[in-house]
């Protein structure tokens, strides 16, 4: 038994990721301890998230709800970007939109790119990173919220691309056909299932309770819930999930979630400020 539990405490060391805080980072107040944060975001962009729930006291656990790469027909999806360079807009829907058009656009200048729109913060922000100040919605941190700014109220006659990747929900191009906009829709990124293991479900299994769980995508929450083992899945559903848009909210409860919470954004602040508040609320 004792040699068990040597084993159960170091596979958590080894898996469920909880570093060092930076001294940068100390004075925070550890407003999460106590707590397990499930990251589901992708690994490539997970890291941020994982460094800022430790940095508020929280182990935090990867659980990846998706894979992303790059579109596979490369040379289709460049030829479409550079035909659409005509846009009145491009419309970014996520960070990985605006990185991977990045990589498939090459010595092209951003500079050069027409005006850009952000479904959100975290979109936003990417594109400053390359010099792009983006118009961003001014209410909900969504396609709904970017839809109700004044800016695409009159569309007969532009031409806009949306830069995302296939699937997922379409509501932004069939809102701006209605008022008289030009539509393509470029895939620049896929997002394929995780690739989860028997490591990853013991790791959660392992966690400290309470979970908090941070989903910002519909593909994330249901590639989760086809992935997880049944008994595993029915715990995770009884703790507390943070998600991103009243729709998400909704779909998630929709999906037997008995404790959701919404966030302001699917910023990582945002979403850990929301984990906060649940916890307080689980405390109580």
């Amino acid at each position: 038994m004792v040699h068990g539990s040597i084993q159960a405490a170091y596979d958590l060391y080894v898996t469920v990721l909880n570093p060092p805080m930076p001294e940068s980072q100390r004075h925070h107040a550890r407003t999460l301890a106590g707590a397990s944060v499930i990251v589901t975001r992708p690994a490539a962009d997970a890291a941020a998230l994982i460094r800022a729930a430790n940095s508020r006291g929280a182990v935090a656990v990867r659980l990846p709800g998706t894979r992303i790469r790059i579109i596979d027909d490369t040379v289709a999806a460049r030829r479409a970007l550079i035909a659409a360079k005509s846009a009145s807009f491009w419309i970014f829907t996520s960070p990985n939109a605006v990185r991977y058009c990045r990589q498939l656009l090459g010595e092209v200048p951003a500079a050069k790119w027409p005006r850009a729109l952000a479904v959100g913060a975290g979109t936003r922000q990417a594109l400053a990173r390359y010099g792009i100040d983006a118009l961003t919605p001014l209410g909900a941190q969504n396609s709904e919220g970017l839809l109700a700014e004044p800016a695409l109220a009159d569309l007969q006659g532009k031409f806009i691309a949306i830069v995302d990747a296939p699937g997922g929900r379409d509501l932004l191009a069939p809102a701006l056909r209605e008022r008289g906009a030009r539509v393509e829709r470029i895939a620049v990124y896929q997002r394929l299932p995780p690739r989860l293991n028997t490591r990853h479900f013991s790791n959660l299994a392992a966690a400290p309770r309470p979970w908090i769980s941070l989903v910002s995508s519909s593909v994330i929450l249901n590639h989760l819930c086809a992935a997880l083992p049944t008994d595993l899945q029915a715990r995770w559903r009884r703790e507390a999930l943070i998600v991103s848009s009243a729709r998400l909210a909704a779909e998630a409860e929709a999906l037997g979630f008995t404790d959701v919470h919404e966030a302001r954004s699917a910023l990582g602040a945002d979403l850990l400020d929301a984990a906060e508040r649940a916890l307080s609320r689980h405390r109580i």
